[in-house]
């Protein structure tokens, strides 16, 4: 057995050993922190302190972490396996940006107000004017560094959609914080009706399970995997509304939140490979994992921005990536 071999079991187990040591985290630190015992307490309300702090702040806001964590990286691995390139993501192409226009809109229009769907529908909708837009651009040939000029311009579109919005429709103070709440990205005040909204992440999660093989397949080519059995227009399809579907539900219920769908799968593919059968559990359970790792960093460096931590984080890992296929 090769040395990639042997890590490429220990990986998942690895995994999610640090997912789970991670949520305990997310459940003890805070103003009032927490040590495993008073957890366990809590969670069978034994501790009558600890249940209401679990259950109406830190639960909800874990569980919507692990839910968008694992959306955006999955929904990553699946942009780099449609454009066979390591350096394709949601955010990059602008997916994530039109989720988050589609739901600035129903929120300065005042849409939101009259049902708590509107916000994740119209951030959907966004994202599939977003994928449509990049699709167009992948059929006609355009190189990877063409993609991603298209996605800063795509970005640059989109985020004047949210800032006219921002400057024409909202006539309160409640919906300027909410729009700055999407575009800056975060998890603070999530509650148990966010975590409902993000649940068909899990549906999608056990439906993008079977595709591993396929993306494998595709990773040779269009006209190998066809050859090989693999209905490539079909898997195609479900790849990118897969994509489109995680990514636009992540930040319906938690803004714009960079460079996740970036680092995870790729930090994946260079640890265990590139076989898909691996990544896409491993890019589901690391990206919850990268998620809960930022929001601890951020509440404990003074309650800075879900969004701003990965960015921070993503930034400079973007410019290694371009240096390094640029080698």
């Amino acid at each position: 057995m090769s040395p990639r071999d042997t890590v490429g079991r220990l990986a998942l187990p690895v995994t999610m050993a640090g997912w789970l040591v991670f949520m305990v985290l997310s459940l003890g630190v805070g103003d009032l922190w927490l040590n495993p015992a008073r957890i366990w307490s809590g969670l069978w309300h034994h501790d009558e302190l600890a249940s209401v702090i679990l259950y109406q702040i830190r639960l909800p806001r874990m569980l919507v972490a692990c839910l968008i964590g694992g959306a955006l990286a999955s929904g990553g691995l699946v942009m780099q396996a449609y454009f066979r390139n390591s350096l394709a993501s949601p955010g990059l192409l602008g997916v994530s940006s039109g989720g988050a226009a589609g739901a600035v809109v129903a929120i300065g229009m005042g849409w939101a107000a009259q049902s708590i769907l509107t916000v994740p529908i119209m951030a959907i909708v966004g994202a599939c004017v977003a994928t449509g837009a990049v699709i167009i651009l992948a059929r006609s040939g355009a190189s990877t560094e063409r993609l991603l000029l298209a996605g800063v311009a795509l970005n640059a579109l989109l985020g004047a959609v949210t800032s006219y919005v921002l400057s024409n429709f909202t006539l309160t103070y409640e919906r300027n914080a909410q729009i700055i709440f999407w575009l800056m990205g975060g998890l603070e005040d999530r509650t148990w009706e966010h975590v409902w909204i993000a649940s068909p992440i899990l549906l999608g999660a056990v439906l993008l399970w079977p595709l591993g093989r396929p993306m494998d397949l595709l990773s040779l080519g269009a006209t190998e995997a066809q050859s090989l059995g693999v209905n490539v227009r079909s898997v195609r399809r479900r790849m990118l509304a897969l994509a489109t579907v995680l990514s636009a539900l992540a930040t319906a219920v938690a803004g714009t939140v960079g460079f996740v769908g970036l680092i995870v799968p790729h930090l994946l593919r260079l640890i265990v490979g590139p076989e898909h059968k691996r990544l896409v559990p491993l890019s589901l359970f690391g990206g919850a994992t990268f998620v809960l790792a930022c929001d601890l960093i951020g509440r404990c460096a003074g309650n800075l921005r879900l969004g701003i931590v990965t960015s921070l984080v993503g930034g400079p890992f973007f410019l290694w990536l371009l240096r390094r296929s640029s080698r």
